[in-house]
């Protein structure tokens, strides 16, 4: 997968869970929901963060960062 795809990928990654967790009761739904998404965003922050680190410093230079902004964000955990 090229680097923008993975920049751009905006697809939840359990989309039957999500709709399973839309049916189901309130309160499980809320909690359910809440871990999905956290989970989601970090996997993708995640994703991201590793494509910077595979592009090259022209690339990095389009988009105003170098070669140590890239390395600094792709050692980060997901959650942060």
């Amino acid at each position: 997968m090229g680097t923008m795809q993975v920049l751009q990928s905006t697809q939840p990654m359990h989309c039957e869970l999500q709709e399973a967790a839309r049916k189901g009761k309130p309160g499980k739904r809320g909690t359910l929901m809440r871990v999905i998404d956290f989970l989601e965003d970090g996997f993708a922050r995640r994703r991201s963060r590793h494509a910077l680190m595979e592009m090259t410093d022209s690339q990095l230079k389009d988009i105003g960062l170098s070669r140590a902004d890239a390395e600094r964000e792709g050692i980060r955990r997901f959650w942060d």
